[in-house]
């Protein structure tokens, strides 16, 4: 079984070889309701230690957004979605049972791990200047999906869970990414939804212009019709029930098919009831 490559530069705020950054006891079981008929489910969280595993997340990547969103990716490994930033991250986990397949995946790259790289993804998609004094305590989440039969929120909640700790531990309490809208719906492209969803979170959920941040390929918005009754997909309208703060327009990202919101979230900003509930605090 194949190790991925040990960093030269420290994982946050601790050096430690990439797998060794999260205690054994990290690999957590919790009976949930996963399954698209409501029963029970044994839901295993963990952290990727191996190659053997990234490639799992990647797999289930590449059947949601290329086989079911119709996203464009690289073909280094067929079947697989991959890029440049997976060496640098850590991947988060979710099993159906002890040693079933992965029905969810996030990615994490560490501020010492972007300053390797030389950025974050969301720097390719947006000018980041206006954050740089978070740079330092800052973690970027990334690549989240989910199994198409498992998205009734046990999944989510549980990988929710595990990076709550991992900021916690490791000091962290800033967190960035791009939260995507599809703009293939019902077999058609079109960008109303990200358009809609777009005028709607602005007047809720913008964080102030202090912290606000521009898209290097905007969304034509004014291109596309807005529509008042949509709402945010359940994953963006999770972020925003926890706290966070869209960061300005969206991006078109062309290869993924998406509109691409800008957010960011405090632990700080995290409502006492979810603090409690993921920190225990």
């Amino acid at each position: 079984m194949k190790e991925l490559p040990n960093p030269t530069g420290p994982l946050s705020m601790i050096e430690l070889p990439r797998g060794s950054l999260h205690p054994s006891s990290d690999g957590l079981a919790a009976t949930l309701s996963s399954s698209a008929s409501g029963a029970p489910r044994t839901l295993t969280v963990q952290w990727a230690r191996h190659l053997d595993e990234v490639r799992e997340a990647q797999r289930l990547r590449h059947a949601v957004f290329a086989e079911e969103m119709g996203a464009r990716l690289r073909q280094d490994i067929p079947g697989h979605d991959t890029d440049l930033f997976d060496d640098f991250c850590e991947h988060l986990l979710v099993r159906d049972g002890p040693h079933g397949p992965v029905i969810g995946t996030y990615r994490v790259l560490t501020p010492a791990q972007a300053r390797r790289i030389g950025s974050t993804y969301t720097d390719l998609e947006f000018d980041l200047t206006r954050l740089r004094a978070y740079r330092e305590r800052m973690v970027e989440l990334g690549r989240s999906c989910v199994h198409r039969e498992h998205r009734n929120g046990g999944v989510i909640m549980a990988l929710w869970g595990a990076l709550a700790h991992f900021m916690q531990r490791n000091r962290l309490d800033v967190m960035i990414g791009c939260a995507s809208v599809p703009m293939l719906h019902e077999g058609v492209v079109t960008g109303d939804i990200a358009a809609s969803i777009w005028h709607r979170v602005r007047l809720t959920h913008l964080a102030d212009v202090a912290h606000q941040v521009t898209p290097r390929l905007p969304l034509p918005l004014q291109a596309w019709a807005v529509h008042p009754d949509i709402e945010p997909p359940a994953l963006i309208k999770g972020y925003l029930r926890l706290g966070a703060k869209v960061l300005g327009a969206p991006a078109w990202d062309p290869d993924f098919n998406t509109a691409d919101l800008p957010m960011m979230m405090k632990i700080q900003d995290m409502p006492a009831r979810y603090r409690k509930h993921f920190l225990g605090a």
